[in-house]
């Protein structure tokens, strides 16, 4: 009986070890790949999402802009006629 309870703790701590491996690989694999895809996107030249909201909010501020003055340059022709 020693001998089965034996091997029970080292079959139990073996496959808790190879767990423990796998796991590692397993974060190792995950890292590695998310480098991959940084890099990939790095040489895309791809923009950050705050990059592009600051160009959409520079954009809507110019069109607003445009509106206010089209807006007065209408009302300064109509004042001529």
């Amino acid at each position: 009986m020693p001998n089965q309870n034996k091997l029970a703790d080292d079959l139990s701590q073996l496959l808790t070890n190879a767990m423990g491996v796998a796991q590692g690989a397993k974060d190792e694999a995950q890292t590695a790949m998310s480098g991959m895809i940084d890099r990939w996107l790095a040489d895309r030249d791809f923009v950050t999402r705050e990059e592009f909201d600051a160009v959409r909010a520079m954009a809507q501020k110019a069109r607003e802009e445009n509106e206010a003055l089209k807006a007065r340059l209408d009302a300064l022709e109509a004042g001529k006629a």
